[in-house]
């Protein structure tokens, strides 16, 4: 390992870089513990209503100095390249995002379960869903607009726009006014873990507070209730489904 100068100004272009990036995640995680201790202080509702405050400003303040320093264009608040990508382009960036949270997921689990075990491994997980699928549903909520309590209708579309609809091949089964059937058809994880000749992963613990938490989030008047989830068996057609019902 080469010795890093005591000036960053003395540094070589590839220490310049790897700093850039180590500074990148620092901000991530100044700001992830900002809201973290906010919503320990004063509550989960307080600390989504300051985001929605912080982050427009937050990123208007960095993209506009980042565009000036290095000379790209702003429109409408986006990097004008972006909205200039082709549409096959563009949808294959949001798929490549949405592998790269599923890969940091399980880079993760994988740290944890080699240090500590399985067990606290599937602990570790559980809890960390129990915080951001409510999250996930509320930046869901607020992107697509939908009220407060949209109903069986609004978690539909909301079930259309996580992160794993991006990668997984899902479906609904309608069966009345009052409820249907969420299925994971096609699962990235379980469809990797069979290509090795290995069983299902347990998910069941980590689904029973992922699609509660996220359906409670976009409206409470929804219950979740598990049809099967691994290590449940399962027909070949799905692997795990899910009953919303309104109450």
């Amino acid at each position: 390992m080469t010795e890093i100068s005591d000036d960053y100004l003395d540094l070589s272009c590839e220490d310049k870089g790897r700093l850039m990036m180590d500074m990148v995640f620092r901000m991530i995680m100044h700001y992830g513990f900002w809201f973290g201790e906010v919503r320990h202080q004063m509550g989960m509702e307080p600390a989504l209503e300051m985001m929605d405050s912080v982050v427009p400003r937050g990123v208007d303040i960095t993209m506009n100095r980042m565009a000036k320093t290095l000379g790209f264009e702003m429109e409408n608040g986006l990097p004008k390249a972006w909205l200039n990508l082709d549409d096959l382009t563009m949808n294959t960036v949001l798929q490549d995002l949405a592998k790269n949270w599923l890969v940091m997921d399980g880079v993760w689990f994988q740290a944890v379960e080699s240090a500590h075990g399985m067990n606290d491994a599937k602990r570790c997980n559980d809890s960390c869903w129990g915080k951001f699928s409510p999250y996930e549903a509320y930046a869901i909520k607020k992107f697509l607009g939908l009220d407060k309590a949209p109903g069986l209708a609004g978690l539909k579309r909301a079930l259309s726009f996580r992160m794993y609809s991006f990668i997984n091949k899902q479906s609904i089964v309608d069966e009345g006014p009052q409820s249907f059937v969420f299925q994971m058809d096609a699962c990235r994880v379980q469809a990797a873990r069979k290509r090795k000749g290995l069983p299902d992963y347990p998910c069941k613990s980590a689904g029973l507070v992922e699609y509660t938490y996220f359906a409670r989030a976009i409206d409470p008047h929804i219950k979740t209730a598990c049809i099967g989830c691994p290590p449940d068996p399962h027909p070949d057609d799905w692997f795990c489904a899910w009953r919303f019902t309104y109450e």
